[in-house]
Formats: C-alpha cells, structure tokens, sequence
C-alpha cells in the first residue's frame, strides 16, 4: 500500500509539474490566463477536467501560428459553493484571468456571476443548468449547455404519450433542484397532467430518511415518478428504492438530463438498480473524429485516475467542456492579449480583498466574440446566441442490463419519434401510440404500466355501495356469517361492466354502506363523504352529481339520463272544438283531394263526353276509360278515408287524455302537495322553486309514490327521470311524465379529488352508454321503455299532402293519360269518318257528269254546223 501511495504521489507531482510548466511557457509568451472552478470529487469534474486540457493540447495542436495560447487554471470547489466563491476570487486577484470556465453548479454560479459582472470577465459554465441563470441581470454569464427547462416538453410527450394522468416530482432541496419544477409543472398542465406531489430530498438525506420518504411514496396511487437529482442522490434513491420494492412491475421512473447523460459513469450497482428507468438526454451525432477523441480522452483519463475502477465515460457535459475552450480559445485569438491588463480599479469603499482586483478592459470584446462564435464541435452545433446553447435534439434512453438502449427521439417541432431522420416522424398524442421502439419497464415487465394503483398494497380496491329504495338500480346484502357484502342491480352491472374495459381491469371489494340513516335527507350525502374521508377507493351507488358533493369528491361521466320531470295523472277532457273534424288532414291536403276530385270529375264527364256520352251517371259510364279513371279514384278516396277515420279517432283520444298539470309553478300557487324521494335533494329543489315545507311529502318507494297518487294525497310527484322510468315502468296507465322541469347532470360514480381511476372509469363508461349494452342492462332491469309519453298529443296525427303524395301522383299520371288516349282516339275516329264521307261522295256524283258532258259536246257540234251553214249561204 505504501509503495502504491508513494506511485500515486509522485504520478500527481509530474501531472503538477506538467501542469506548472505548461503555465510557465505559456506566461513567458503571454498566455491568455482562464480560470477553471470545478468540483474535482465529483464524476463530472474529473470527466470535465480531462476534457478540457485534452482540448488546450487538440486545439493548438490544429492552430500551431496562433499569437494566443490559453493557460488554464484548474481550481477545486470541493461541491462548496463558498470555496467556489473564494476560488473565483483568487483567480481574479492573483491570476488576473480574462475569463473562468465554470463553476460546475447553479447554486456557485448566482454569486460568480455577479462578480463576474463587476469585473466584465465572462463566466462560461457547461454544467450549471439551472433556469433561473438564464437572466438579463447576469450578463458576462454564458452557458455553453442547455437549461434545465429545454427538457421539460419531451418529459411531457412521454408521459401525454403512454397516457398517464398525474406524477409524483422527485428532486433535491437545492438551487438545481428546485429550478426545473415551474416549467415542469407548466408543460404538463398543457397536456392536462397533475403533479399530485412533490417529494423534496434534502442533499443531506441519510439512509433512513430516504426508506423514508420512500415508503411514503408508495402509500400513494401515483406510480409515475419524475427524478430531478444529482448523481449523488439519484444512486442513494435507487438503491433504496429497490430494497424497499419500488422497482417492480407497475411503477414509472423516468430521470432528466443531469443523471442521464451521465448513466454510463455511475456505479454498476446502482445502474442495476435503475433496471426499467426511463432517461432523457442530450443527443450527441456520430463522427469519426468523435470515436479519435474518446480513444484519447480514455488514455489521458486512466493515466490521471489510475486507482479509479470502473472508469468514467466521456459523457456529454465533457463535450461540451471540450468545445468551450475551443470557442473561448477562438475568441481570445480574435480579441488578442495586448492591453488586457489595464487595471481600473473599483470605486467602492471599505474593500478589501476586492480592491486589488481590476476591470477587464477587454472583457466586453470578449463576451461578445465568444456569443458570435459558431462552430460544429464535438458535441454537435456549438452555437451561443442568446448566451446559452440552443435546444436540438433529445435522445429518449431505457436502462437495461448494465447499460441503456434507445429508445427514440424528440425534437421541438416533431415530438417523438423512433428514428432520428424527418420523414419518420410522427407527432405524438393522446389518440396515438407512441412511435417508440419496446421499452423493459421496471420489473423487466413489457407491459405498459398503468401509472397508477391502489395504495393499499396487497389489497382490493375498496368499493362503497348503498342499497337503493329502488332495487332495480342497486340492492345490496352483507352476509353477517362471512362479513362479504355483495350487490345487484342496474348501477352494480354498469360498474362491473366498466371494470372490465379498462386498460389494465383491477380486483375489488364491495363494502356495505350503513343505511340505517337513509330516511334523513342528507344520508346521499354522507355516503359521498366516506370517500372523501378514505374509508372507500370509489362510491357506486344512484348517486346523482351535486355542486355541494362535487366539492369533496370528483365524479365520473353520468350513466342516465339527466333531469328531474313530474309524475302527473290524466284527466279526462271532452273536446268542444267544432272545427276538430278538419285536423286530421293539413290544410295542403284539403285543397289537393278538392283540386284532385274536380280535376278527376271533369275529366270522367270528358272521357265520356268525347265517347258521345252527354248524360254522365256512374251507372251508365260506357268508356271503359272513364271507368278505369273513376275506379283509381275510388281506391285514393278509400285509403283517404281510412286515414281520415284513423288519425281523427286517435284525435278525439288523445284530446281526452291530458296530465293534470304541465307545470310545476302551476302546483305551487294553488298548495298542491307534492311528493319526493326521501332521502334525496329533491325537496331542497321543491323549497328554492317556492313550495312550503308543509306541502312536501317523502316516500321511499314507487309503490308509496301510486298510493299517494291514486288517493290524492299530492298531486304530483317530483322525481329524477331515471327513477320516473322506472314508475312508468310498472305504473304507465294513468300516469305521464311532464318535464323535465329542471336540469340535473345525471348518476354516476364518486372518486377522491384527483384520482387518476376517474378518466379511465369515465372513458370506459362512455363506450357503454354508447353502444347496445347500456340498453341491454336497462331492458334486464328496469323492462322495456316505459312510454312515458305514448299517450301525449304531437300533432304527428295530421295527414299532409306529402305522405300521400304516391296516391295523387298515380291519379293523375291515370287521368291525364286516358283523357291523352281518348283526345287521341277521337281525333283518329273523326279522321277516318272524313275520309269515308269524301269517298262516298265522289261514288254518288259520277254518272249524272258524264250525260251532261256529252250533252254540251252535242250542243257544241250542233252549233258549228249551224255557222258553216250561215257562212255558206251568204258566199251564194
């Protein structure tokens, strides 16, 4: 062992001496002094440390004619932040450094920063994560990482993405810790994610507290927890977590950026115990001069840590350190060195320490050089705009084995996805699976956990039922042998039915409610209230959703329908409208059957008419057109009649038939009595519409409701509409429903505030009141549909033009047609007895034009001899 420490010690002196001459030269040629504050204990200082002398040797090994050379200054802040503190003075004071890289936490870097305002030296960190570092009162402060909060939205995608409904925040009590949780809490109040607790673990916790504080976690019904520790505390965490059982199947871990980018270098053991744990982290790309650089940080970080097994890993905080000098060495080449020592000393009184310290001149050059500075580093796009790297890309991790495997990616614009190229992505939300590879969940279970269970491990979920007065809806018996309650009815089948198609179906216990208060009105109430008090998981019961109850207790959706109506009686009500034979057909279908009757009359006497009938009876009708026509109208006006004799019937039925009364103000100013269901908030409602107490009347069950109604004690009963069904149901003669008279949101199921059950409860009820199985259930139990308002006038008895629009159209296609047929018939007949009339005329005249022809031919002749004559003689 001695020689081994003597080996050790004399390694450290050469790494010292190696050290000291590198800043000798380095001041001989006028170094660019830059202080380093790290905390050299911890994993991520000795990673970070390599990284960045490796980078002062890589940088000017590439830059050989550079006039600048940085001289590091490599301090131990030993996890204080008052050694911090001291530590950056010193390197103000006897170094004189132009800029400080670090300090390694948020906590040492709220007063480094405020010095390193009053001095103009830029103070560049690549491990203070904490948001509120990000301000316009800390302007020298550069952070060459990203921010706690640029991870809160892909925590938020994840748990939106598996559908889980609350978490648990898991952090420590320090400046780190604490800095996260407004922007958490903010990105999953987006997606309408509660935080139900925060669990606050102080950096001091012992062994004993943190069993503590575990155990009380997992009395709750959250099982997805969101860790926001240091190293240190997340390996203590999941030690005693998985002793005390948290890491078994059902429970959610999920860590953020500050364990997950350095889950390679924690204790075997502990990455054992995180088995199941999801991570998020910055994603680093691929490259070969990466695999180069981790072959060479792996050799120049055993050779300064030769006792340390396993080693560390080159993680992403000292990519980052690498490309922060590299930026800041690019910086300081472009500012240059000459007058950087001007001193300008403070004016501020009663100084000490303070007073030997001097403005850096160059200090506002060189913030601004390094903010302008973009490169591709190591790391990936290396750019510190806005004085602190911009988001990219997040690599989602599972913890597996002994190492962890990808799971997908998220990106701002696109979300979650499982390959890192942009057209495999797919926006993640709530009626989406996420598009990630397989996850092993603790427990090495391949299920996706519910995100939720009943505290009481080992146990059933503890269900509250209360008997009913209508045993039809719930009836309930506690066995006094076994002590086992069991329980019917429709709400009983609804619940049982809604258990089964959840996601993840658990195991219960129904637990009898006392009804022996039920005759007071506030035993409902009491009941919903045991939940409240955690002697039930969930109240199922015909609990109707009240403001007053809603106040303890959440609710599921309703099952029934809403609404409270009136149970009235009929009257009977003779008619004395003299015009109430006219109703039965509209106004349209008087005036179409008289149009339609004349029109089929003129043209009957037409038909006839054209066939040389002038004396139309129906007796004599000799085309057998015109009777075709008549026949088609005689089957329109018997079906015509019929309806007429059937929807005036109906008519003077239903006028008969009327409820008692149709309003429930109507009630109240002539003192009716009504009557209620005891023990519900009907008779609080009756009180606020302006009932006297004296006027209302409870009973218990729909036989005392008939009994009451049959012998006039009230004049009404006031009812929600499920329970009204159910009367009419077994008592529809004589009685309607009138209403609803007032708006109620219906039955349904109490849960504690906040339960994570209500939203699975709910869906799961949704999809049975929206299918057959709802029906179903109210056919088994309550009978078929109680036909509340069968015997209710509409007004749907009147017959329009419409609904016997077939009839007039087959009519008159029948009459137009066979007054078209007979027009066409009898301008044929008359054609062809013109033309028979002009042949006959033309065989009558022949013989008579002949003889007279010939008699003026003779006639002729003898003229012509007669003037040959004539001329003759006178030649003599």
């Amino acid at each position: 062992m001695e020689k081994a420490r003597a080996a050790i010690l004399f390694l450290l002196l050469l790494v010292d001496f190696a050290v000291a001459a590198q800043n000798a030269t380095a001041g001989e040629a006028d170094g660019f002094h830059v202080g380093v504050i790290l905390d050299l204990g911890s994993p991520v200082g000795k990673v970070a440390r390599t990284s960045v002398l490796l980078a002062v040797q890589d940088f000017y090994a590439v830059h050989r004619n550079y006039s600048t050379k940085l001289v590091l200054h490599i301090t131990d802040s030993m996890g204080s932040d008052v050694q911090a503190a001291s530590a950056a003075i010193e390197l103000l004071e006897k170094y004189k450094v132009q800029a400080i890289i670090g300090p390694q936490k948020s906590s040492e870097a709220v007063f480094i920063s405020s010095v390193g305002n009053l001095t103009q030296v830029p103070i560049v960190s690549f491990t203070a994560t904490s948001p509120s570092l990000t301000s316009d009162s800390m302007p020298y402060f550069v952070r060459s990482t990203l921010d706690d909060s640029a991870q809160v939205n892909s925590i938020a995608s994840l748990v939106q993405a598996y559908g889980w409904r609350e978490v648990v925040a898991v952090y420590d009590d320090t400046d780190y810790g604490r800095g996260i949780l407004p922007y958490l809490i903010d990105a999953l109040q987006e997606i309408d994610v509660r935080v139900g607790y925060r669990s606050v673990i102080p950096s001091t916790a012992t062994n004993e507290a943190m069993v503590q504080e575990l155990n009380g976690l997992m009395a709750m019904q959250t099982r997805v927890f969101i860790v926001h520790m240091s190293s240190t505390m997340t390996s203590l965490l999941f030690t005693k977590a998985k002793e005390v059982g948290m890491m078994n199947k059902g429970f959610v871990w999920m860590t953020t950026s500050g364990v997950a980018n350095i889950i390679d270098s924690l204790n075997p053991s502990v990455i054992e115990a995180m088995n199941g744990v999801l991570g998020v982290r910055y994603h680093v790309p691929r490259s070969q001069e990466l695999d180069n650089l981790s072959i060479r940080w792996n050799r120049m970080y055993q050779h300064d840590n030769p006792e340390e097994s396993p080693f560390n890993k080159l993680s992403i905080f000292g990519l980052w350190g690498y490309d922060t000098v590299w930026a800041l060495a690019q910086a300081a080449e472009k500012v240059g060195i000459s007058g950087a020592r001007n001193k300008q000393p403070w004016s501020i009184k009663n100084s000490t320490c303070l007073e030997s310290m001097v403005i850096s001149t160059k200090g506002p050059e060189l913030l601004k050089a390094i903010v302008q500075n973009k490169f591709r580093g190591l790391s990936g796009d290396f750019d510190l705009t806005g004085r602190q790297l911009k988001v990219s890309v997040f690599q989602i991790i599972n913890v597996v084995g002994r190492g962890c495997r990808e799971i997908g990616f998220w990106t701002m614009n696109s979300g979650l996805s499982r390959q890192l190229k942009q057209e495999y992505f797919k926006k993640t939300g709530p009626d989406s699976m996420p598009d990630l590879n397989p996850i092993i969940w603790p427990g090495e279970s391949t299920e996706i956990p519910m995100g939720w269970e009943i505290p009481t491990v080992g146990k059933k979920l503890r269900v509250g039922v209360c008997s009913s007065e209508n045993p039809e809806f719930i009836n309930t018996y506690k066995n006094p042998a076994t002590n086992v309650t069991t329980a019917s009815g429709l709400v009983i089948d609804i619940f049982e039915e809604a258990v089964k198609r959840l996601h993840h179906p658990f195991s219960y216990e129904y637990l009898n409610f006392d009804t022996a208060d039920t005759k007071t009105s506030g035993s409902y109430n009491d009941f919903v209230y045991q939940v409240y008090r955690g002697e039930y998981d969930i109240a199922v019961a015909d609990i109707t959703i009240r403001y007053n109850r809603s106040l303890h207790v959440d609710f599921t959706v309703p099952y029934t329908e809403s609404g409270v109506g009136m149970i009235v009686p009929f009257k009977e009500k003779v008619n004395t409208d003299m015009w109430l034979f006219l109703k039965p057909l509209s106004i349209e279908m008087w005036f179409g059957s008289i149009i339609f009757f004349i029109y089929t009359g003129v043209a009957v006497w037409l038909l006839e008419y054209l066939n040389g009938n002038e004396h139309v009876h129906e007796e004599e009708l000799e085309h057998f057109l015109a009777r075709t026509v008549l026949r088609v109208w005689m089957v329109v006006l018997l079906v015509l009649a019929s309806s007429y004799t059937a929807s005036f019937a109906a008519m003077l039925t239903v006028q008969q038939l009327s409820p008692t009364v149709t309003d429930v103000h109507e009630l109240q100013k002539n003192g009716e009595y009504v009557g209620f269901h005891q023990g519900s908030y009907i008779d609080g409602l009756l009180v606020e519409i302006g009932f006297d107490t004296s006027k209302i009347r409870g009973y218990a069950t729909p036989d005392d409701f008939y009994s009451a109604l049959s012998n006039g004690s009230i004049a009404a009963v006031v009812l929600e509409v499920p329970y009204i069904k159910l009367f009419l149901t077994k008592y529809n003669k004589g009685y309607t429903m009138v209403g609803p008279i007032y708006k109620s949101a219906g039955f349904a199921f109490a849960l504690p505030k906040n339960s994570p059950l209500r939203p699975e409860m709910s869906t799961a009820i949704l999809n049975i009141t929206g299918g057959d199985t709802i029906n179903q259930f109210e056919k088994k139990w309550i009978g078929q549909n109680s036909h509340e308002n069968d015997d209710m006038p509409d007004g749907s008895g009147t017959i329009n033009f419409e609904s016997c629009g077939g009839l007039f159209l087959i009519s008159g296609i029948v009459t137009t047609g066979s007054l078209l047929v007979a027009m066409l018939m009898s301008r044929y007949n008359k054609h062809q007895q013109n033309a028979g009339n002009k042949r006959d005329d033309q065989n009558e005249s022949g013989p008579g034009q002949e003889k007279e022809k010939m008699e003026e031919q003779g006639d002729q002749n003898s003229n012509g001899e007669g003037t040959q004559l004539m001329e003759g003689q006178t030649t003599l």
